[in-house]
């Protein structure tokens, strides 16, 4: 086991504080709103504070490395500990989730969405947070559970509650595909633990997942097939690949706005890190049998994904199936089980997460101001709020994966790693899955283009033809509750009093956002030189193709 130990406490510090900042709150009266808020960005700001200590104290020279790793007993009577630790796999997406939350958090302090109740929406978003950050510093296969299965019931609640007028079926359909998928996945473990338990000396056997990467591989191919098969459908749901996708474009649409971006930017991604970091490694053999029915479902869900969004009539619903297809590039890239591939969907990873967080966080601010997501009903946005216009102009070319924006960097080699994957895999069948990935490229470019042009171009509706002359308004309005959901209000209601551009706390929610999806996009290296060493030790057991 190749790790580090230092700092052991503050994997464990940044994860574990916005419980401090909850049980602060539990305490404190439902109507002290402000109070509230406050305590929950700073708990925010703390965490992430903490997670640039992390950055700072970080060995980028050791990135192939566990670093600030811990391993202390937990449950002795199941041989499993709590094992934590982190590398350059897993470090850009733990504080992409310490990022996210914080801005979330600054949105949040004049977006509480209808029913209100600040207490409780802030509280659930700090809850997600330990869980997320929780799944990504996890090297137990046990304790990876708990923290995978943490985020779920916050982001029922948030969609069930503060979520719009089909939130109730969205986030049941939510609940019961994740539950159904982690149910299948945690059978995957415990045969992947007494299967082990029997090629090993007895009590040696633990749910270490750097001990079963070691030891995984002596088991047979049969018996890997069957045991990845669980947790093939356990991450997969969570992705979402194709055919298991159908709860996301729901989940999405009937969200909130900070819990699409919290959906977006992290959740999907814990089912591609559960390959990355789990399934493939540990069962190397069985990865290889999976990965051309893994390589084919991610074409078609690329595919999909676009025909979807160019079905779509709903800006919100257009921007979930787009996730749809661009998680495809990044389930491709990891089928092809070579060091291109891992790192093309790693920094995938991160700037679908920025990128489409970006794009939920516009939608929602258009929904608050047009009280619809319509497109048909939409139009004008440059001339009504040229601003927001322009950020929505910006994020769909860096979606579509324009050079020079992160998107390009999570797409492009991806595609490339196709044309040569791993000794032992069909190349032939892989450049198939290379030039249908190419043509969803250009599908992307269509409904992107399609998606801002009816938005953005032309005048506005006569619904809401008055809001142009009052689009430099754009200050902050105060504390208000943001309408939820996809339905339409009445449409002769005149709306064009609530239209402005944007506000002081979307530009700082916003413009971390839009500065990294240039820095990583212009510098690709940044992340890449991070990321590789630790691809690298991870993909040991394949041939590099």
């Amino acid at each position: 086991m190749d790790v580090l130990r230092t700092n052991n406490a503050l994997l464990t510090i940044g994860t574990f504080l916005p419980l401090a900042g909850v049980l602060v709150m539990m305490f404190i009266p439902k109507g002290k709103e402000l109070l509230h808020k406050q305590i929950a960005l700073f708990t925010a700001v703390a965490t992430l504070a903490v997670g640039v200590v992390t950055l700072m104290r970080f060995n980028y020279g050791s990135a192939g490395k566990l670093q600030f790793f811990a391993d202390t007993s937990w449950i002795k009577v199941i041989h499993s500990n709590y094992t934590i630790g982190l590398d350059g796999i897993s470090l850009p997406l733990y504080i992409l989730s310490m990022v996210v939350t914080v801005l979330v958090m600054v949105y949040s302090w004049d977006h509480i969405p209808s029913p209100g109740n600040p207490k409780a929406f802030l509280i659930l978003m700090l809850v997600l947070q330990v869980g997320m950050a929780g799944t990504f510093i996890a090297q137990d296969l046990i304790l990876f559970f708990v923290f995978f299965e943490l985020v779920l019931l916050p982001m029922y609640f948030m969609i069930g509650v503060w979520g719009g007028e089909q939130r109730q079926y969205a986030s049941l359909k939510f609940f019961l595909y994740t539950m159904f998928g982690s149910a299948l996945m945690l059978v995957a473990f415990l045969a992947l633990y007494f299967q082990v338990s029997g090629k090993v000396p007895a009590g040696e056997a633990s749910f270490s997942i750097p001990y079963l990467a070691e030891h995984g591989g002596m088991l047979g191919k049969t018996v890997q097939i069957w045991i990845f098969a669980g947790m093939f459908i356990g991450f997969a749901v969570k992705v979402p690949m194709f055919p298991f996708h159908t709860w996301l474009p729901d989940a999405h649409t009937q969200a909130p706005t900070q819990g699409s971006v919290i959906l977006a930017a992290i959740l999907l991604k814990l089912g591609t890190y559960g390959f990355v970091r789990i399934a493939i490694p540990i069962l190397p053999t069985a990865a290889k049998a999976w990965a051309p029915w893994i390589g084919g479902l991610a074409v078609i869900g690329i595919i999909y994904g676009a025909l979807g969004c160019l079905a779509q009539t709903d800006m919100k619903r257009l921007i979930a199936f787009s996730s749809v297809a661009h998680m495809g590039f990044v389930m491709l890239g990891i089928s092809t089980l070579t060091p291109l591939g891992f790192n093309a969907a790693i920094f995938g990873m991160v700037a679908h997460g920025l990128i489409t967080g970006m794009l939920f966080f516009v939608a929602g601010s258009v929904k608050d101001r047009y009280h619809t997501l319509e497109i048909k009903r939409l139009g004008g946005m440059l001339i009504s709020m040229p601003k927001m216009g322009w950020i929505l102009g910006f994020c769909a070319m860096a979606s579509l994966g324009l050079p020079g924006l992160a998107g390009f960097w999570g797409e492009f080699p991806a595609i490339v790693s196709s044309y040569s994957p791993a000794d032992g895999l069909n190349h032939n069948v892989f450049r198939v899955f290379m030039v249908v990935a190419a043509i969803g490229t250009v599908l992307a470019a269509g409904y992107l283009l399609w998606l801002f042009q009816r938005v953005a171009f032309g005048v506005p509706k006569p619904e809401f033809a008055g809001a142009a002359a009052g689009h430099n308004d754009a200050h902050g309005h105060g504390d208000h509750v943001a309408d939820h959901g996809s339905g339409d209000a009445g449409h002769d209601d005149d709306h064009s009093g609530d239209i402005h551009d944007v506000t002081f706390f979307e530009w700082v929610a916003w413009t971390p956002f839009l500065l990294a999806i240039v820095v990583f996009g212009v510098y690709p290296q940044l992340m890449f030189k991070i990321i590789d060493p630790a691809v690298q030790v991870t993909l040991k057991a394949f041939g590099k193709g």
